[in-house]
């Protein structure tokens, strides 16, 4: 049954690695090299894995992916507001029972879209294929950005299976069962003019972060705005999507949000709408006030739970 929900105010075992360090629910391993495209510097995850999961029933799992406007951004960073907060929302999907996967993907001063897109693909394709080494459930496994990463996360969600993005692995799943994004961008060619009146940047600008990524003024290409844009790929095929947006959000309007839960309402999706007032890119509030990435955070691990932990 199609909810929408609106809330106002408020490796293998043999894999290279860089680092491991503790953490309060389990083992951090950094660098995991998950793919390397031809032409670009391997690609690394960060495995957050939960204590004691030898004991216990294989375990969901979600990959991350960070934002940073597809140009900058680095893995296992959900941005300063976020990252400031004592207890970060990974280390909480962690002690609540998660494995999670934080991805790199190219950046666009590496190539341009789909490059992104088929980095993503491969970390859940990484994730599945490793499943059994780590003891996580192939079947729970489920995607999860900020901004860029949430624009990502999105477009894994609703384009599984896609011949036109399948990669190296194509017989291997690129399947999620949910998404959950904050402050994606989905509708590179309309974004522009749906920017606040006190907007930051725009997508319409000369050299935006979404030209960047499209390697051309998103008016000027509207067919590769379109095939990097979500909205293009809403449908009743979708998983369950929980969306959440700033409403002072001067990097990324809120309409994207909006839109995307619209038509994924409209196609008989499930998906959840959280609208945070006052809130701007990366959750920030007057004062840095941790409130707005606090909300946000709880609304995601509930979100993330409830689909998890399905009776």
């Amino acid at each position: 049954m199609t909810r929408s929900t609106l809330v106002a105010r408020r490796m293998n075992e043999t894999a290279r690695l860089d680092m491991k360090s503790t953490m309060t629910a389990g083992q951090v391993l950094k660098g995991i090299e998950f793919a390397h495209p031809e032409g670009s510097a391997p690609l690394l995850l960060d495995l957050y894995l939960p204590a004691s999961r030898e004991q216990t029933a294989a375990l969901p799992a979600i990959i991350h992916f960070h934002g940073g406007g597809w140009r900058v951004g680095g893995r296992s960073s959900l941005g300063p507001q976020v990252d400031a907060l004592d207890l970060s929302p990974i280390e909480r999907l962690v002690d609540a029972g998660f494995v999670v996967a934080s991805a790199d993907y190219r950046l666009s001063s590496v190539a341009h879209f789909p490059a992104q897109l088929l980095d993503a693909k491969a970390a859940v394709r990484w994730v599945r294929s490793n499943a059994a080494s780590f003891n996580m459930d192939p079947d729970r496994i489920y995607a999860w950005g900020d901004s860029a990463g949430g624009h990502l996360a999105s477009l894994v969600g609703l384009t599984a299976g896609s011949a036109e993005y399948a990669g190296d692995e194509a017989g291997l799943s690129d399947a999620v069962a949910a998404v959950a994004a904050w402050y994606p961008p989905t509708d590179l060619l309309h974004m522009g003019e749906q920017r606040l009146a006190n907007a930051v940047a725009s997508a319409d600008d000369p050299g935006s972060r979404e030209a960047l990524l499209l390697g051309a003024q998103p008016a000027e290409a509207p067919d590769k705005a379109a095939a990097a844009s979500p909205l293009t790929y809403a449908g009743n095929h979708a998983p369950p999507f929980f969306l959440a947006h700033g409403t002072a959000d001067r990097f990324v309007p809120p309409a994207q949000s909006a839109t995307l839960a619209a038509a994924l309402e409209a196609a008989g999706a499930d998906v959840e709408l959280l609208l945070v007032e006052g809130a701007d890119h990366m959750w920030q509030l007057p004062g840095q006030d941790p409130a707005a990435a606090a909300q946000a955070a709880d609304a995601t691990l509930d979100f993330f739970r409830r689909q998890a932990f399905k009776p």
